[in-house]
């Protein structure tokens, strides 16, 4: 039987399901080789020779596969059909050159959608390795390694507490924090905005709104003042008011193209919060399935047999008014056509959400998008009527607008409607009945309502004259038919995972498979933090870019790095050689780390400290220079460094002032700096910012207590409205709450390193509320700890989900654990991702889980034999003896593969 080698099991089970018994179908779990985690492995003055290793979880697999190849030495490599999977195609045929015999035949077949179908044409048309997109592989791995390995010791070594540097992550951060430098610099301007609420001769209301004053059009900012807008509201209350036109004007919208890699992310993102990567988690669980074609592509072109089958679905469900005469095509974007895929769709247009039965609730949802995408990118369009209504007084010193719009057939949209990003919504508002020339009436008590809802502001007052009524940010008449809105222009929004994206994808920087990994990257490095899904550069974020921007311009340009990207894609076409691309992109980058060789880490922080001073030092509210130390007022503040890394804001008069604050306060809150809180028994109490946050301290530090008691501030208290009370409070814990009644033993209940607790000897028990800590009493207390022994070494704790029996026995649970839920089969324990809700999960996924958690700790059942067999320990300990001088020559690998686990991990 001829051997076949996908990535994952779960699509080597679904192939071999239709391949039937003449092959054998095994899987590689991915990669089996990358280039070892340490300074050597790719070699500039050797033609970039790349020295690769076999990953220590890849060798039984690679194993598995030679096995299988002295049955039958013929090879088919089926893994997926883009760059990446050209590649572990080519590293699989390298690691297995030794297997395979002179008369084996090796073969490479793609297909796009895993369906009986597509396998088996893919079967009958094999190829050989596409090179050159191989090559492209190579040289961008290559560049991501030198990027990684060359850079991130610069930053190590020049900006203490910064974890590393990647080629396109580090552009993707400096998009991120160039951002939030906008919005800091960006200064509110304020207008008004005039409307009235008018009714028809029949008595139907409508909304106009303010566009011609004193016999000129009003631009946006030319009401800038409540007096000006209390001006305009007068002139427009002041007058009679008539309908001078009517314009209906048809308009129709057409359905967006079906899915690829970016615009699924951005949609998944808007209408479910899925982040990037779940979202190719449960596209490529779907893909395995075989629900729908490759997830990994910038194509939005359509196989005709899937255009077909989607006209016949709309067909039978919409019927024939939602099919338009004839198919719909879309131009493919892709600048490369050899990594460019069909779109991604479903594999059965007939199959509908609703008959689907998916027991992932990510997966069910994902699968819902692409469905429904895909049949309205082939539907009918939508047709509407938009009316605008012009209104005018007598004089013509006076002029309003109404718009409104009315769908006259739904089309795509009955299925569809794309979510949008921030502010980008239409005027939907259905207009009554309106004739022209006809009488145009103010509608008393129209804005009583928003009236009585601003009302409940606590905002300042506009300045209202006689006449007119006012609340926060608005202004109404006393007859409330007309009312003037306070607006102010807004900074741009700060980034989400999908506007990120899109952004990306608009420079040309990064690709459809590395998306997700760089946003996740540069979240996982502490650059960046997630905050109601809006991305926030960390000061660690800024410090790095900072750096990179003032030394290293080029390497964080998005211009220099779509273009990087370009000839990577002309690599792929064939069409450049992959070393010279290479050898001329080294020539500079080695120059520019050679310029960084003299550095000293205070000229470092001084550049960095000019660079940042606008955020580092905002305008005080008194006018006072931002940069006098706040505590002794003689110092200046500048950037310093921890010793433990990370930095800080200091006073230059330290040690005699130890005024300390962070970089910068979440939401633009005024950081918070020492200060004195007030004195207790003798003692004076004293908030201060060390470099792990803001800590209360009783006394100072002298030479007989050099380290006096001191407290850090719990999570969810505002440091800033700290009162004595609350500090002394804090320094008395922890707080003794009794002797326990069964054996006399003290309880306390204190803050510790993992949150608030109550202690009973050596035993501890979390819980929840901070403030609970402080007037916990005894019952309570010992209900805590006895639930958590219950929890413990008492019963066990119930599984949160019976998945029902291992294939080689065994029960199979989902438990809850101190570091989140996971998956149990006898003594293999695997996390749950993120993305995935315990009550999701299926049978499937959890064997997926368990195989990898086993594939990954071969140690740990290599040692139940030994422990067995007591004769056998002398030897044992011999070879274990022997076996540790190796290991123990080699600790500068091990030391450098730990650091560049930051460094050159994808782009």
């Amino acid at each position: 039987m001829p051997v076949v080698v996908v990535e994952s099991p779960a699509k080597a089970k679904t192939i071999e399901k239709y391949l039937g018994g003449d092959y054998r179908v095994l899987a590689s779990f991915g990669h089996v080789r990358d280039l070892p985690p340490k300074d050597g492995s790719v070699d500039p003055d050797h033609d970039f020779d790349m020295k690769w290793e076999v990953a220590a979880d890849s060798k039984k697999h690679l194993k598995a596969i030679k096995d299988a190849l002295k049955d039958d030495p013929n090879l088919i490599l089926a893994t997926d059909p883009d760059r990446e999977g050209e590649a572990i195609s080519w590293h699989l045929l390298e690691a297995l050159q030794t297997s395979l015999k002179k008369t084996s035949e090796v073969s490479r077949v793609t297909f796009n959608a895993i369906t009986k179908s597509a396998v088996t044409e893919a079967m009958a048309k094999p190829r050989q390795i596409d090179q050159p997109l191989v090559d492209a592989y190579l040289a961008r791995r290559a560049l991501d390694y030198l990027v990684g390995f060359k850079l991130s010791p610069v930053l190590w070594r020049k900006l203490p507490g910064a974890k590393s540097a990647g080629r396109v992550q580090s552009v993707c951060l400096r998009l991120i924090v160039d951002r939030e430098m906008e919005i800091e610099a960006f200064k509110a301007r304020e207008y008004w905005s005039v409307h009235a609420r008018l009714a028809t001769p029949g008595g139907d209301e409508y909304d106009a709104t303010l566009t011609t004053l004193a016999g000129s059009k009003l631009d946006r900012f030319d009401l800038a003042t409540a007096e000006q807008a209390a001006m305009a509201v007068s002139a427009v209350t002041s007058r009679d008011l008539r309908v001078t036109g009517v314009t209906a004007k048809p308009a129709s919208r057409n359905p967006w193209p079906p899915f690829m890699t970016s615009t699924l992310q951005q949609e998944a993102s808007r209408k479910m919060g899925m982040g990037a990567k779940a979202c190719m988690s449960a596209a490529q669980r779907l893909y395995e399935a075989g629900l729908i074609t490759y997830m990994r592509t910038d194509g939005i072109d359509m196989a005709p047999e899937a255009v077909m089958a989607a006209r016949d679905a709309i067909k039978a469900k919409f019927g024939e008014k939602y099919l338009p005469k004839s198919p719909r095509m879309y131009k493919n974007k892709a600048k490369n056509a050899q990594e460019a895929h069909e779109c991604i769709r479903p594999t059965d247009m007939m199959m509908s959400p609703d008959k689907l039965k998916l027991s992932a609730d990510d997966q069910r949802k994902l699968y819902d998008l692409i469905w429904k995408r895909t049949i309205a990118s082939q539907m009918e369009a939508a047709r509407m009527e938009r009316t605008t209504v012009e209104i005018a007084s007598p004089d013509d010193q006076v002029g309003l607008r109404a718009t409104g719009q009315v769908m006259l057939f739904d089309g795509f949209l009955r299925v569809y409607d794309q979510g949008r990003d921030d502010d980008e919504g239409e005027d939907s508002a259905r207009l009554p009945a309106i004739t022209e020339g006809e009488a145009a009436t103010l509608v008393a008590s129209g804005f009583d309502a928003e009236f009585a809802k601003a009302s409940d502001k606590t905002d300042p007052l506009p300045d209202a004259p006689k006449g007119q009524r006012a609340a926060p940010g608005l202004l109404v008449n006393d007859a409330a038919s007309t009312a003037a809105r306070q607006h102010f222009t807004q900074p741009p929004p700060r980034f989400t995972e999908a506007t990120l994206v899109k952004r990306m994808e608009e420079l040309g920087i990064g690709r459809p498979s590395t998306y997700a990994s760089i946003v996740t990257t540069i979240q996982h490095r502490d650059y960046v933090r997630k905050d109601k899904n809006r991305l926030i550069p960390e000061d660690k974020g800024r410090l790095v870019t900072t750096f990179l921007i003032k030394y290293f311009p080029r390497y964080v340009s998005h211009d220099f790095t779509a273009n990087l990207e370009n000839e990577l894609d002309e690599i792929s076409a064939g069409d450049r050689l992959w070393r010279e691309v290479l050898g001329r992109f080294w020539k500079d980058f080695s120059k520019a780390l050679e310029g960084t060789s003299e550095l000293r880490i205070t000229e470092v922080l001084d550049a960095i400290d000019e660079a940042l001073a606008p955020h580092l030092y905002p305008p005080r509210a008194d006018g006072g220079d931002p940069r006098v130390c706040p505590l002794c007022n003689a110092g200046r503040l500048n950037l310093k460094t921890a010793r433990s890394g990370g930095a800080f804001i200091g006073c230059t008069n330290y040690p005699e002032c130890r005024y300390t604050r962070p970089l910068s306060a979440p939401d633009g809150e005024e950081p918070v700096g020492d200060r004195v809180l007030g004195e207790d028994a003798g003692d004076q109490i004293s908030l201060k910012t060390g470099r792990f946050g803001p800590y209360v301290q009783r006394g100072e530090a002298t030479e007989e207590v050099p380290k006096p008691p001191r407290t850090s501030i719990p999570k969810g208290w505002d440091a800033a409205k700290l009162d004595l009370d609350q500090a002394v409070q804090l320094l008395s814990l922890p707080r003794p709450v009794g002797p326990h009644p069964e054996d006399g033993v003290l309880i306390e209940a204190g803050i510790g390193r993992f949150g608030p607790y109550v202690k009973h000897g050596s035993k501890y028990a979390n819980i929840q509320d901070v403030d609970e800590v402080f007037t916990i009493g005894m019952n309570r207390a010992v209900e805590v700890l006895v639930a958590k022994q219950t929890r413990g070494r008492g019963a066990a704790a119930a599984p949160l989900k019976e998945l029902g029996d291992h294939p080689d026995g065994g029960a199979i649970q989902v438990m809850s654990g101190r570091y989140g839920p996971y998956v149990k089969w006898e003594k293999i324990n695997a996390t749950l991702p993120r993305d995935v809700e315990p009550a999701d999960l299926t049978v499937e996924q959890a064997l997926e889980l368990i195989a990898a958690k086993a594939a990954k700790s071969p140690k740990k059942a290599a040692k139940k034999p030994a422990a067995k067999k007591p004769a056998a320990k002398k030897p044992a300990a011999k070879k274990t003896t022997a076996a540790k001088k190796p290991a123990a020559k080699k600790p500068a690998a091990k030391k450098t593969t730990a650091k560049p686990d930051d460094a050159p991990t994808g782009e």
